[in-house]
């Protein structure tokens, strides 16, 4: 069994439950459920005319998925007013080119709560977002909210490193 490079001992992954994501440094409050971070190439296929009937197939575009963030409907207004910089509310095209998009961290925690993973998401902005939920009397469940991510890319932060468990 391969052990980790950082805390060599460690034979366990982490869990999925214990995480956070950071907007201009701060923890977003109430945040439940984020979706995958995930990026997909294209294959490109193509074939020489002197070829037998081989198609060879090289990396085309690559694209980000968008990231889904649900946190539980709070006072903290993060969420809203960074979704009010791509569209102002007043109704004008005119919106802040210079501040819309953002560098967000997603942390993953161990189960003391400390930072071992960080991914570092580049120039997202917010494409969608939902104030509150469709509300129902007889229900029992948390109301959420939710934005929807676009960025142009993430990549695993490698300053970041786990300190020793105890």
């Amino acid at each position: 069994m391969a052990l980790f490079s950082v805390n060599s001992h460690r034979s366990d992954p982490y869990k999925n439950f214990k995480f956070r994501v950071l907007i201009d440094g701060r923890p977003v409050a109430g945040l439940s459920k984020m979706s995958a971070l995930k990026k997909s190439t294209e294959a490109v296929e193509w074939r020489e005319a002197g070829d037998p009937s081989i198609v060879r197939k090289m990396p085309g575009r690559t694209k980000f998925e968008p990231i889904t963030l649900e946190a539980g409907l709070t006072h903290d207004t993060t969420f809203e007013e960074w979704a009010n910089l791509v569209n102002n509310l007043d109704g004008s095209a005119a919106m802040s080119l210079a501040k819309y998009r953002k560098d967000i961290a997603i942390e993953v925690l161990n189960l003391q709560s400390t930072p071992v993973l960080r991914f570092k998401v580049r120039r997202a902005w917010i494409s969608e977002y939902q104030a509150a939920p469709e509300m129902d009397a007889n229900a029992n469940a948390v109301a959420i909210t939710m934005v929807k991510i676009e960025h142009e890319g993430f990549q695993r932060d490698t300053t970041l490193t786990e300190p020793a468990e105890t």
